[in-house]
């Protein structure tokens, strides 16, 4: 049995604007929600109010995807879906950082 991936994604937005942030979360889930091999998805926000000094605060949303093994998560990468979601918001992205485990 292969092990499952955890993706995550943490984006730093060009223009953070509640509305700019709002359209990335829907794009998320519009483009990428239902691509094969996902067992487990979610995208959201910062928690702008937990202020702990080993919270990261860089970024302004996150998104989570677990595929049932990495198999999934490379053909993910070429999927036409995951494709355009990345053309449509690139443009507003100040920095990504990808962080990929093994998740038990």
């Amino acid at each position: 049995m292969e092990q499952k991936l955890s993706h995550n994604v943490f984006f730093t937005l060009k223009d953070a604007s509640d509305t700019a942030v709002k359209s990335l979360i829907e794009d998320c889930y519009t483009y990428l929600k239902d691509i094969p091999g996902i067992i487990y998805f979610s995208a959201g926000n910062l928690v702008s109010e937990h202020n702990r000094d080993v919270n990261v605060k860089d970024f302004h949303v996150g998104l989570n995807v677990v595929f049932a093994d990495k198999r999934y998560h490379d053909q993910y990468q070429n999927a036409e879906k995951h494709n355009i979601f990345v053309e449509r918001n690139k443009a507003n992205w100040l920095k990504v950082r990808v962080f990929d485990i093994y998740v038990w």
